[in-house]
């Protein structure tokens, strides 16, 4: 990122043919830019009509302006919007102009940066602004506005408030070693450790369902050919998709469809029958098929419920990666006159008829770790789930150290150091680059 002090332009509304397109600037001081660009500044928060004009005075188009006095803005610094019409030309004609008087091109996710180290937003509620554009499912885009406007953060800071706390006892006893009571007896630190590790596992719980809501799952279907998983792939998205005959080998190549289970986004994948073969282009699309395995995040491996699991779909199982989970879906009971049920990881359904299929979704979402159904979870991303169970660990650690106050103390000051980063409390500058980097332009 260039030097803050800069004052940066970006169009702010998405490339092409709109209604309407917006024109961004920020900056410590653009009364002279205003000036030469709408002639006067606009009332503080208030839409006025205004030329936007070129160097020679000539009118680039015509619009609304918004001015925003520091600190309240965005940004923190003074922001001068520009609402004209939505065609790329024009928008860029603005952007020309602004750049002339002296403002240079936003870089990617640069006005949400310096509104986090002008402390408009701290580092978690910022990445909450990409993850409300981001979102896949409503579910997903409510938590992430919840995240935005603080709920995650406050959250955070409820935990480093007891920990600091307890950081204090801590530290008090290693100032007073003379006290012939031991403060951390005297204020019950194991009690007050054991409460804040629930409140810090109850989080990443919810954090961890809100991973689920930002990356989604990723499900690989699997097996021999003709068990029906493209049968299967289309009874889940509610939409013939994938090409279904009796012909082995019918599908070649990975069918990509993503669908919503209760608010979770799913990126189901119908792949290849696996088996051995000498068509070459049936080799190619099972090597693909191993391949979306390898990436997958749960496994659905389909077998025929007429005659259950044979060697060849052990071999098959066998072959899986040892840490995927996964689910056998025995499927085509209309044909082996068996009553949909779920027993352990096996689900019995019919991919033709649709019987069992909702007890494949609830299977599902249990594998996913979806439990709460959204009302309670925080959009997080995985620095936030390894901050949190890093400083989960420190904590366990520090409960063995209670005999030892040095140590006690360290385990509590790793554990603060890893809860503030979330929040950017501690942060390297490389983390924040690869964080805002990232955004779109604009934003």
């Amino acid at each position: 990122m260039a030097a803050p002090d800069d004052t940066i332009a970006a169009v702010a509304t998405a490339p092409g043919r709109a209604g309407i397109g917006i024109v961004r600037i920020s900056g410590r001081s653009l009364a002279r830019l205003a000036g030469e660009l709408i002639g006067t500044i606009p009332p503080p928060r208030r839409g006025v009509r205004a030329v936007f004009r070129d160097a020679r005075g000539a009118a680039i188009d015509d619009g609304l302006a918004l001015w925003f006095p520091a600190p309240h803005s965005y940004t923190g610094e003074e922001v001068l919007e520009l609402h004209g019409h939505g065609g790329p030309l024009v928008l860029g004609m603005l952007l020309r102009r602004a750049v002339e008087l002296g403002a240079r091109l936003a870089e990617p996710g640069e006005f949400t940066r310096r509104a986090f180290l002008n402390g408009k937003l701290d580092l978690a509620q910022a990445e909450a602004v990409a993850d409300v554009i981001d979102a896949a499912t409503e579910t997903a885009a409510r938590c992430a506005v919840r995240s935005l406007r603080g709920e995650f953060s406050a959250a955070i800071r409820a935990l480093a408030g007891e920990l600091v706390e307890l950081r204090m006892l801590a530290e008090a006893t290693l100032d007073f070693p003379e006290e012939d009571i031991d403060p951390l007896d005297r204020a019950d630190a194991r009690g007050r450790l054991a409460r804040l590790r629930a409140a810090l596992d109850d989080t990443l719980a919810r954090a961890k369902e809100g991973s689920l809501l930002r990356s989604g799952l990723h499900v690989v279907l699997a097996g021999r050919p003709n068990v029906g998983k493209s049968s299967l792939l289309n009874r889940l998205a509610g939409e013939e998709l994938a090409i279904v005959t009796p012909v082995p080998g019918t599908t070649r190549d990975a069918v990509r469809q993503g669908i919503q289970l209760d608010g979770v986004p799913l990126n189901v994948v119908d792949t290849a029958g696996l088996r051995e073969t000498a068509d070459e282009v049936e080799r190619l699309g099972i090597e693909r098929t191993w391949s979306e395995i390898g990436r997958a995040d749960l496994a659905l491996l389909i077998v025929d419920a007429r005659g259950g699991a044979g060697s060849d779909d052990d071999a098959i199982a066998g072959r899986l990666p040892p840490r995927l989970p996964r689910l056998v879906v025995h499927n085509k009971i209309d044909l082996a006159g068996v009553a949909p049920h779920a027993e352990g990881d096996a689900v019995y359904l019919s991919a033709r008829t649709g019987a069992g299929v909702e007890l494949l979704k609830q299977r599902l979402l249990e594998r996913a770790g979806w439990h709460s159904g959204g009302e309670s979870v925080f959009i997080a991303r995985e620095r936030h789930l390894v901050a949190l169970r890093g400083a989960a660990e420190r904590l366990a650690a520090a409960a063995g150290q209670l005999a030892a106050p040095e140590l006690f103390a360290e385990e509590l000051r790793l554990a603060h150091r890893d809860l503030g980063a979330i929040t950017g409390e501690f942060t390297a500058d490389e983390l924040l680059g690869a964080i805002f980097g990232r955004f779109c332009i604009g934003k």
